[in-house]
């Protein structure tokens, strides 16, 4: 009789004088496997790892057909056919180059690490969108864990994404041929053949791979219990129902792994493409940086020895074939879409193909809601269904967003399965509600005006400033495509109306200069077209403010000509007599700013005193504290610095005996606090400065600022380095560069001041 294999394993390595560790070195063969061996947890290791073991001991003939016997006699009882068994339950043929993922896999084997003969089974869920390699992953994680499962590797395909999935029982007969049960004592009912499953592998250390599962309720029954095992289930769904399980979700390639991919599939001839060159780059973004659609093209490439990178680039920037030249044989990105969209809802296909029409990488459910007809709570339904099925991304906490080949597939979809007519009405529909939102939105910023009315029936809270600027920031892209859909359709009313409605908000956020420079644009020639000639007098002048803050920012190389701008408006006001006093005096101002960037002080002051006496007529205060406020910054211009300081101590004593409300001098107050600080730090009155600027930063914070809050962080870290207090100086500093660089474009002399001030106090102290 065949001595155990545990036994007699021990006894050998205790008479060749190694420990476990020894013997692992020596091997290959995990400490824990050795371990698990010996004690007989694990009766019956595979033949390579058995070769590995004699290897390592220096056994001779007589002792390795010993030990060999001994593994065999360990293993689960074989059917008939054991050659057709390994062959159908075996693993699928792993990638010799495979790339990437190192993350993933090190996590699957540090999740294999804690499988124990007393705890259960760990399980980990690879998930992720057609053509992520989900199953390529799992396979390579088995492969590197053949030692740690000596009883073997079983594979099953569940078909999840068919029609017709596998049925729960037949996998389960399938599973329990594998590990070895005779086909005769398989029982009838699925629920029996699962603890008979369980019963199995909680005996030996099997890897289970279950791959490309449909739901919870397939997979469960299939899941082991308690033992030494493991189980690896992949799937386009996150199996969010499935208990106490990892879940490793797969994401795109990075650049330098897609690059890699491209010349390991296409052969020798690329092998010399850089990972970042031009080609390579431009290959891998069409891409998506999907391993399935990478695969492809570089197959095609290594197919058509004529083609080089930038041949296959310029094929792929088709967007209109690119997913068709995606495809290769029976294998296409296409294809593997279609699967995960064929098994949506009626609804949800719907909701699907619609969001190919919205302007912005990423969306919101409100959005959803308008183009599927619904209500937020299930559209929200819609996009989490489609989150599931790989088919859309999470982003952030509230937001989705589209792999670029599945917004193609999208929009593919879209064309082919609704009408002209349907398609159009629901861009339609989008676009007005986007107008809408955001020129409501807008209006919230505009502290004398009513409160704004419910919006799209209550899709987005807008009752106050820090609503309504969180959904214009996270819409931007949105609400600014349909403006230029709007104005490409000439519908000037609704254009015209939304720049009205951005002047106090555009205030605020300066740092989107360019953006103001396109808004206004628009809203300019709209209101052209409009009837009434204030009105257009009214965008002129925003356009003009556009182009000076857009020039300020860029270090005033275009002042001359913003200021010509500004004065063409000016004389149009002027020819347009006493009905447009106002317009005139916003057109001078802008003038005067265009002309203070440029350093003409003399012609920026004259403007300025213009600009005030022209609002004093009219009775408007918004104007008459900007030009207030700028022949304060003048002063300061001109080193008149305690001049200044009280200048801007009049405007703020100015307004606070007014009582006006408005927007336009509430603005006003909040530049003359922080150019007042701004004034006094440069006087190098730095207490004093910080106590300016402290409610200052405090009211750009609650407003919502982001331009004024990095200005006064900037005065703030100034300020305190100026009187030694380095510490609250490198953080407000630190803050106010965050700040400025998360905001996108930005005045980059101011940036570069904070940085630099900055790196001083790291280098002196």
């Amino acid at each position: 009789m065949t001595a155990p294999f545990g036994p007699l394993l021990r006894n050998l390595r205790q008479a060749a004088q190694l420990t476990i560790e020894d013997l692992s070195h020596g091997s290959g063969v995990s400490v824990r496997a050795i371990g698990d061996m010996e004690r007989g947890v694990s009766r019956g290791p595979q033949r390579r790892t058995v070769q590995a073991l004699a290897d390592a001991l220096g056994l001779d003939a007589a002792q390795r057909a010993e030990l060999a016997d001994a593994a065999r006699a360990g293993r689960p009882r074989t059917t008939d056919e054991p050659a057709q068994r390994a062959s159908a339950f075996g693993l699928p043929r792993g990638l010799a180059d495979f790339v990437g993922r190192a993350a993933e896999l090190e996590a699957l084997c540090d999740l294999a690490r804690t499988a124990s003969a007393e705890g259960p089974v760990p399980v980990a869920v690879v998930h992720g969108a057609a053509g992520l390699g989900k199953t390529s992953c799992a396979v390579r994680a088995a492969e590197l864990l053949a030692d740690d499962f000596p009883d073997g590797q079983v594979y099953v395909d569940l078909r999840g994404v068919d029609p017709e999935p596998l049925p729960t029982a037949e996998a389960l007969r399938r599973l329990l041929l594998a590990v070895g049960l005779d086909p005769r004592a398989i029982a009838d009912d699925q629920q029996e053949r699962a603890g008979q499953l369980r019963a199995a592998l909680s005996e030996r250390r099997f890897l289970v791979v279950l791959d490309n599962a449909a739901d919870e309720a397939q997979v469960r029954p299939l899941l082991p219990g308690e033992g030494a095992g493991m189980a690896i289930v992949t799937s386009r769904r996150t199996l969010g129902g499935l208990d106490d399980v990892a879940r490793i979700a797969l994401a795109p390639l990075s650049q330098e792994e897609s690059a890699e991919l491209l010349r390991a599939v296409s052969g020798d001839a690329r092998a010399d493409v850089p990972a970042d060159s031009a080609e390579a780059v431009r290959v891998a973004q069409l891409c998506g940086h999907l391993p399935l659609a990478l695969r492809i093209a570089g197959t095609r490439l290594a197919s058509r020895p004529g083609w080089t990178m930038r041949h296959l680039a310029e094929r792929l920037s088709d967007e209109d074939r690119r997913l068709a030249n995606l495809a290769v044989g029976d294998v296409g990105v296409e294809a593997a879409f279609a699967l995960s969209y064929l098994a949506l809802s009626e609804r949800a296909k719907r909701c699907f193909r619609r969001l190919a029409l919205v302007p912005a990488v990423d969306l919101g459910v409100p959005i959803a809601a308008v183009l599927t007809e619904a209500d937020l709570y299930d559209a929200e339904d819609e996009l989490d269904h489609l989150v599931e099925l790989g088919l859309l991304q999470h982003e952030g906490v509230d937001r989705y967003r589209f792999h670029d080949l599945i917004r193609l597939y999208a929009g593919q979809r879209l064309r082919e399965e609704e009408t002209a007519g349907d398609r159009a009405a629901a861009e339609r529909r989008m676009t007005d509600w986007l107008l809408e939102t955001a020129t409501t939105a807008g209006r919230v910023f505009e502290a004398d005006g009513d409160a704004p009315p419910a919006v799209g029936a209550g899709l987005v809270p807008l009752s106050t400033p820090k609503a309504a600027r969180a959904w214009l920031e996270a819409e931007q892209e949105t609400w600014l495509a349909a403006l230029r859909r709007a104005a490409a359709a000439e519908r000037d009313e609704q254009v015209a109306a939304l720049g009205e409605a951005m002047r106090w908000y555009a205030a605020d956020n300066q740092h989107w200069c360019r953006e103001w420079l396109e808004v206004f644009g628009l809203t300019r020639a709209a209101a052209a077209r409009l009837p009434d000639r204030r009105r257009e007098l009214w965008h002129l002048n925003r356009h003009a403010w556009a182009f000076t803050t857009a020039d300020t920012a860029q270090g005033g190389t275009r002042a001359r000509e913003a200021a010509e701008q500004a004065m063409t408006v000016y004389r149009l006001a002027e020819s347009a007599g006493t009905g447009a006093v106002r317009e005139q005096a916003d057109a001078i101002c802008n003038a005067a700013e265009a002309w203070r960037v440029h350093l003409d002080h003399d012609q920026a002051l004259q403007a300025y005193t213009r600009g005030r006496e022209l609002a004093e007529a009219s009775g408007y205060h918004g104007t008459y504290y900007w030009a207030s406020n700028g022949l304060a910054a003048t002063l300061v211009d001109l080193d008149r610095r305690d001049d200044a300081i009280e200048a801007y101590r009049e405007v703020l004593r100015g307004i606070d005996e007014l009582g006006d409300a408005s927007a336009a001098v509430l603005h006003g107050r909040t530049f003359a606090q922080a150019s007042l600080a701004g004034a006094l730090c440069f006087a190098q009155r730095f207490e004093e400065a910080v106590e300016a600027a402290k409610p200052a930063l405090a009211e750009s914070v609650e407003r919502g600022s982001g331009w004024w809050t990095s200005m006064m962080h900037w005065v703030l870290g100034t300020a305190y380095a100026g009187y030694g207090a380095n510490a609250e100086a490198r953080d407000h500093l630190s803050q106010g560069i965050e700040r400025a660089e998360e905001r996108g474009t930005w005045n980059p002399v101011m940036l570069g001041r904070m940085k630099e001030k900055l790196a001083s106090l790291d280098v002196t102290h």
